[in-house]
């Protein structure tokens, strides 16, 4: 029997009768969909999330159509980001309740890729977070100055809580991960599920994808997803070169 075939099964998106909100988060860099792109969808789909945080969004010719396209084979709705914050996308659900959105352009360094963040507050019922989708440098120096502006942005989002999610380019033991997971719930560590590591294609197997979560946010597993419905290990390699992040969580109610 597949091993993969008894991995639990994370609990699905619902309104608790306390006004508390289970949400399902992914997180997946999609090679600005140079792969087979109904692979990516039928994963995406399959991991039914209700928040999407896309690194490496297509950004130049025809971006928006592209993003919104890949939005509508999974079910899904664009939020914020894309070529406007340098690759980072959201997109979620319509479940969603969307109050403010909002693109960041970090500063250039020559020489280096431009980057940025993607960001929006968003309800799901009465329970209220900030989202940020976040690709960190290739830099040393300015993953960790990045690090900290995201985390920086996180405190002054003016929300109870916050899920942050991306590709950080470094793994758990770097210093810009650990600056994160120090400030916010490292959530494959806050409650592991499924796979660890999120890029085997070169090199030794690693975790560079995260989704943390702000204080307060229970964590009810995270990992890479296996043995999903409908989805099998050759559309996983044919979506893209990263795998993807999916993490259960419950938004406590308000007050």
């Amino acid at each position: 029997m597949d091993l993969t075939s008894r991995l639990p099964a994370l609990p699905q998106s619902r309104t608790e009768a306390d006004g508390s909100a289970v949400v399902r988060a992914l997180s997946y860099n999609v090679r600005s969909l140079r792969d087979d792109e109904d692979a990516l969808a039928r994963v995406i789909r399959a991991c039914a999330p209700d928040l999407l945080f896309v690194q490496e969004a297509p950004r130049f010719f025809r971006w928006r159509k592209h993003a919104a396209r890949l939005a509508a084979k999974c079910g899904l709705v664009v939020l914020s980001g894309g070529a406007t914050a340098a690759g980072p996308l959201l997109m979620c659900s319509l479940r969603v309740t969307v109050e403010r959105t909002e693109d960041v352009l970090l500063p250039l360094t020559p020489g280096l890729h431009r980057r940025g963040f993607a960001t929006a507050v968003v309800r799901f019922g009465a329970a209220r977070t900030a989202v940020f989708s976040a690709h960190l440098s290739l830099d040393p120096a300015e993953r960790r100055a990045q690090a900290a502006e995201l985390l920086s942005r996180i405190g002054r989002a003016g929300t109870p809580y916050a899920i942050a999610a991306g590709d950080i380019n470094e793994t758990p033991d770097g210093p810009a991960f650990r600056m994160l997971a120090g400030a916010l719930q490292d959530c494959r560590t806050a409650a592991p599920w499924g796979g660890e590591h999120t890029f085997t294609r070169s090199g030794r197997p690693r975790r560079i994808d995260a989704v943390f979560a702000g204080r307060g946010v229970e964590v009810l597993g995270c990992g890479v997803p296996e043995g999903l419905d409908g989805v099998s290990g050759a559309d996983l390699a044919a979506a893209t070169d990263h795998l993807p992040v999916l993490a259960a969580l419950r938004l406590p109610a308000p007050g």
